[in-house]
């Protein structure tokens, strides 16, 4: 994989830390600006909010500029936000710096994601997809216990500080690793059809992508996946405390067992999901949908908490990123923009998650009620793949017959008619 990728992976490790941190800080931030923990809850789909408007919006505006300039602008937005919430006693306040941020990276990771595919050749999106979402959950192993760690000796300002000096690595891995004069289209990449145009098809003609069902059909499936993992992870500090009945230092244990997971799922499921992606989604989706059953079942026992934690990570990351790679195949008419559409679509995820769950709380179900929320999401996902699953299933064949004809997949001649009995 070209090293340019590894360095924007550095980036979304602070973003991504920024991102997931607040699972482990909410009440001791509810109890700091007076508000409570199911208010405080809101911060995080604010920041998706600010995901799923600011995708489309900044890789819209960013289409004509300079990749390396547009990273560089989204990361300075992104650390000024920071910079203010750490200092704001408001929640307003606070609320606002976290759309502001969620603008940025908004920005940063629909450019990313476009770039990532670019730079490799048109069959290894999964493999290049894997290695940007690395800096995510290397965040959720390392960044956001660290974070909650943080949170819980100190105090969550702190964490915010932290967020912004990150930035100033990334910054630097950016200008090292994308070139100053890069466009959004066609730089850097092997199979680019038009090196020379610096904005690539006409927006109106990649926005009309978004009628394509089978489009549809892979966002809708991936915002299902991600609400599931964000209505329950949002509210992973009172499960760990209040429901398993754990002392707060344990919520770091369990972050970070779902950052453990969710980097192996990520890791195998890169490897698999540009030419079995239909193994990944009907294996996996039916063991994430068991780990949210289990885990409502055995919330209160911590060792099934704690080991479920790492299993539904691995599952939510695996089914997740493949289905953020089936977007950048199914949205391949869509070159500037393909990116945005899978940022908004986790966003849409990120947001109906945590208010699904937040609504249960107030049910019988209590602080359980997030996880069972989970579970029925994943369901609805399930259903939906499984009513569409030979669209699904034709559309991917044709794929590897149009690579294996074009020569893409890297391998000797010999070993096409084995590939190809493959997806008949």
């Amino acid at each position: 994989m070209p090293l340019p990728l590894y360095l924007l992976s550095v980036a979304l490790f602070a973003m991504g830390t920024s991102e997931f941190m607040l699972a482990g800080l909410l009440p001791d931030i509810a109890a700091d600006v007076g508000v409570p923990v199911s208010t405080a809850g809101l911060l995080t789909p604010a920041f998706a909010v600010g995901m799923v408007a600011g995708a489309p919006l900044m890789a819209g505006l960013a289409r004509r500029w300079p990749r390396r300039s547009s990273l560089l602008g989204f990361l300075g937005l992104f650390l000024a936000a920071h910079v203010l919430g750490a200092c704001t006693g408001d929640f307003t306040v606070l609320l606002a710096t976290r759309v502001a941020a969620a603008l940025a990276y908004a920005g940063f990771l629909a450019v990313a994601l476009t770039t990532a595919a670019e730079l490799v050749p048109a069959d290894r999106k999964g493999r290049a997809l894997a290695v940007l979402l690395a800096g995510t959950t290397i965040a959720t192993v390392a960044g956001v216990p660290a974070g909650a760690l943080l949170g819980t000796l100190l105090d969550w300002r702190v964490t915010f500080w932290g967020i912004a000096v990150l930035c100033l690595p990334a910054a630097l891995g950016v200008v090292l690793g994308i070139p100053a004069d890069a466009e959004r289209t066609g730089a850097g990449r092997p199979d680019a059809e038009r090196p020379g145009d610096p904005v690539g098809p006409d927006l109106r003609q990649e926005l009309a992508e978004l009628r394509r069902p089978r489009l549809v059909l892979v966002l809708s499936l991936g915002a299902l996946v991600n609400a599931a993992t964000f209505g329950t992870f949002t509210f992973l500090a009172p499960i760990v405390t209040d429901v398993a009945g754990l002392d707060p230092l344990w919520v770091s244990v369990a972050l970070v067992l779902f950052g453990l997971g969710s980097f192996v799922g990520v890791a195998v499921a890169g490897r698999l999901s540009d030419r079995r992606p239909g193994v990944v989604i009907a294996v996996g989706g039916p063991l994430l949908l068991g780990g949210w059953v289990a885990l409502g079942l055995t919330v209160s026992a911590p060792i099934a908490l704690l080991v479920l934690a790492f299993t539904q990570g691995m599952f939510s990351f695996g089914v997740g990123s493949t289905l953020i790679a089936r977007v950048l195949y199914e949205a391949a008419g869509a070159p500037t923009m393909a990116g945005s559409y899978a940022t908004a679509a986790l966003n849409v995820g990120a947001v109906a998650g945590p208010v699904t769950a937040a609504a249960t709380l107030n049910t019988s179900l209590a602080e359980q009620g997030p996880v069972w929320a989970s579970g029925a999401l994943v369901a609805v996902a399930l259903l939906l793949a499984l009513l569409f699953r030979h669209a699904l299933e034709r559309r991917h064949a044709l794929e590897r017959r149009h690579a294996l004809g074009r020569g893409d997949a890297g391998t000797a001649p010999g070993d096409a008619p084995e590939r190809i009995e493959d997806v008949r």
